[in-house]
């Protein structure tokens, strides 16, 4: 049996030419369906639960750095005793996506990267599959990214960035039905198969690819690898894209961990990592990504992220903590990133990597420590973490 008790307050809810390999054209439904629109994620204040656990409250101070975080009995099994933790013993989540409308006991998708699982999970409830891709783990590739339809509320339908034996590719998922492919022949290689996905807000999907081992690639206009395409949901360039009938919104990539943006949109982010540094960058329509807005020379292994306002948190899977950027009202990277998550500042998951926002206060997060971390019985595990305000960082390099 596993303890996940149900702690979330009912008053919070939360360049042209490029050939396609592939755009499909379907039924945008999910099979025997009953649709009724679902709530959209809109920040909403409302009182914070009590999370010892992860450093306190949301909002308020931090808790401080001596608070014992050996309050919580340690893992037995599949059995967690951290009220953070919503599932356990699953396989390396390297992708989630929040789900709306849940209110008092959010949930959200998780998927594994190495078995293609695509799994609904919740507190108190077991975990329910929702599909299976099949998928091709070696290096870095496998089931990377998630999002919902932009119009998931009167579809149901949820979209995944998967690798194959042949390509990277973006595939629709409807209950009840085999994956579908919308958009394929994303280059794939040894190495640059990590991609993430995320609603625009404006009726269209960003992709981000990588550059499957090839850097120059990431450049090459009429290459699908490297790049931060915006695409409908049937893999069709976006009506608006800087370049009309390309899919390629901006240019410059290698191995992308996380897309995030603002809540009112205004702001885009992809992190990346090269073979030197890793990167975070705002994205702007029809540009090449070659300044970034920060780097770790020290390479974290910067995975998912999400714009907090002030802001910006950066899952950092290699160095198995939480970097916290402060962000200007102009939009910039204001100082030099706090580290959290690491057992020092705050509970330690160890290996995090996916992100999703569940509203201006929290989040749900995935860890991957069976990808060469140090797995507790209940690893591999999505929690919800609270995003803290900024403490200060030092001045910007």
């Amino acid at each position: 049996m596993r303890i996940r008790p149900t702690w979330w307050p009912a008053a919070l809810v939360a360049g042209g030419g490029l050939l396609l390999s592939s755009c499909a054209q379907f039924d945008d439904r999910a099979a025997d369906q009953t649709y009724a629109p679902a709530p959209t994620l809109t920040p909403e204040a409302g009182p914070a639960p009590d999370l010892p656990e992860i450093g306190g409250k949301p909002g308020g101070p931090p808790a401080p750095k001596s608070a014992p975080s050996t309050t919580v009995q340690p893992p037995q099994g599949c059995t967690d005793f951290d009220k953070a933790v919503i599932e356990t013993c699953l396989d390396t989540v390297a992708a989630v996506a929040a789900l709306p409308g849940e209110g008092d006991n959010p949930s959200a998708l998780a998927g594994e990267r190495k078995s293609g699982r695509i799994l609904r999970v919740a507190a108190n409830t077991d975990p329910a599959q929702l599909a299976k891709v099949d998928v091709d783990p070696a290096g870095d590739g496998g089931l990377t990214g998630l999002a919902l339809s932009p119009t998931y509320g009167e579809d149901q339908l949820v979209f995944a960035y998967v690798t194959t034996a042949s390509d990277n590719r973006v595939v629709r998922i409807a209950n009840g039905q085999p994956p579908k492919p919308v958009l394929t022949g994303i280059p794939r290689g040894s190495t640059g198969n990590r991609g993430a996905i995320l609603p625009d807000g404006k009726g269209a999907l960003l992709v981000a690819t990588g550059d499957a081992g090839d850097p120059a690639a990431a450049t090459h206009p009429a290459s699908l690898a490297g790049k931060v395409l915006r695409i409908d949901t049937t893999g069709r360039p976006a009506a608006g894209n800087p370049t009309a009938g390309s899919p390629v919104f901006a240019s410059g990539l290698h191995a992308p961990g996380g897309l995030c943006k603002s809540a009112d949109g205004s702001r885009l982010w992809v992190t990346d990592r090269d073979d030197n540094k890793d990167l975070l960058h705002r994205v702007q329509a029809g540009t090449s990504l070659s300044i970034p807005a920060w780097t770790w020379p020290a390479k974290p292994g910067v995975a998912g992220c999400v714009d907090a306002g002030a802001q910006l948190w950066v899952a950092a899977a290699g160095a198995a903590n939480m970097q916290n950027l402060p962000i200007t009202p102009e939009g910039t990277v204001g100082g030099k990133p706090q580290e959290t998550m690491n057992g020092k500042n705050g509970t330690s998951y160890g290996k995090l990597s996916a992100l999703s926002p569940i509203d201006q206060h929290y989040a749900f997060a995935g860890t991957v420590n069976k990808d060469g971390g140090k797995p507790v019985s209940s690893d591999d595990r999505v929690v919800i973490i609270a995003l803290q305000p900024s403490q200060g960082g030092g001045s910007k390099d």
